[in-house]
């Protein structure tokens, strides 16, 4: 994913906060466009703007970022195991033969 990704992101944490554009935008202190923008992918916020929506939103920066900086993937995999964690043994085992084929599946680039 592009740097649209972070938009899509900051989207994803707000609907999950269970906020509207306007909330958002009010605790990070941007106007409402503004916020529509960055979520459609049109802006990348400026660093100071960042901080207060990811505060606004009480997520951490790597997890807005997860998709566009390498160790990113690291917050998504400790995600997914927290996910995992709650299900029960046999979802988890179909779950991981299904990860299983996809990774038989893949392009390996890295050894």
């Amino acid at each position: 994913m592009g740097l649209s990704s972070i938009g899509q992101n900051i989207r994803h944490y707000r609907l999950d906060k269970k906020l509207r554009q306007e909330d958002l935008a009010e605790k990070a202190g941007v106007s409402i466009n503004y916020i529509g923008s960055i979520e459609r992918g049109e802006k990348l916020p400026a660093l100071e703007t960042f901080i207060d929506i990811i505060n606004a939103l009480g997520v951490s920066a790597d997890m807005i970022l997860s998709d566009v900086v390498e160790v990113g993937y690291t917050v998504k995999d400790s995600l997914l195991a927290e996910k995992l964690e709650k299900l029960d043994v046999e979802d988890r085992s179909k779950i991981y033969d299904v990860i299983d084929v996809m990774v038989k599946n893949s392009k390996q680039v890295k050894p």
